[in-house]
């Protein structure tokens, strides 16, 4: 079977194997590895950060710290959870240290969003409409800001559950919670209704 098509599980046992008698085998599972999960990885960091170079060194310590000690897994379990912890543990402690304090409120917790170019009218509205969202998420609690992150970085209901260490039957309802959150945090700052609906359109 070729690397490629390994499952997580696979390749970090293949690390764990291959460490010290064979790097370049360990080091090519480590490559597959960060090449899967880079662009989720880069989702959830972006959407703590709201900018794109921290968002990078905020990857890039995530996957720094898969190189050093990559973790050992169950057969049936993938990466994506571990990763997500580690990004927003590594995230959170940097704003809460207050390393990123300068964006928190203008930049924290923004929502990664791939678009065409816009005429330069629109895209200052949908800047204005992102700072907003970010300003209502930042100031959401923490464990709502953090499922709304995860969920718009793309992870499944299962995912967010195993890395924030809850019921998985749970997450719809905590999930729906922290909408309905985020909507009256919007209404109470910036408008009416049809703004919210407006404003989610920043959000993947």
């Amino acid at each position: 079977m070729q690397l490629a098509d390994m499952p997580d599980s696979t390749l970090l046992a293949h690390m764990h194997q291959q460490r010290e008698q064979h790097p370049q085998a360990w080091v090519a599972a480590f490559e597959v590895l960060f090449t899967r999960h880079y662009a989720r990885v880069y989702r959830v960091a972006h959407n703590l950060t709201g900018n794109h170079d921290e968002a990078e060194d905020l990857t890039q310590e995530t996957f720094l710290a898969l190189y050093r000690q990559p973790p050992h897994l169950h057969p049936t379990d993938d990466l994506a959870p571990w990763l997500g912890r580690v990004t927003l543990n590594r995230g959170y402690n940097a704003l809460r240290s207050g390393q990123r304090r300068q964006q928190r409120e203008t930049r924290a917790y923004g929502l990664t969003i791939q678009e065409p170019p816009l005429d330069p009218a629109t895209s200052l509205e949908r800047a204005e409409e992102r700072a907003q969202v970010r300003a209502v998420l930042a100031r959401l609690p923490e464990r709502q800001s953090k499922l709304l992150v995860l969920r718009y970085a793309g992870f499944s209901y299962t995912e967010i559950a195993t890395t924030l260490g809850i019921a998985a039957g749970s997450v719809g309802t905590l999930l729906a919670r922290a909408e309905r959150a985020f909507i009256a945090q919007y209404q109470q700052t910036h408008g009416t209704l049809e703004d919210v609906h407006l404003a989610r359109r920043s959000m993947p």
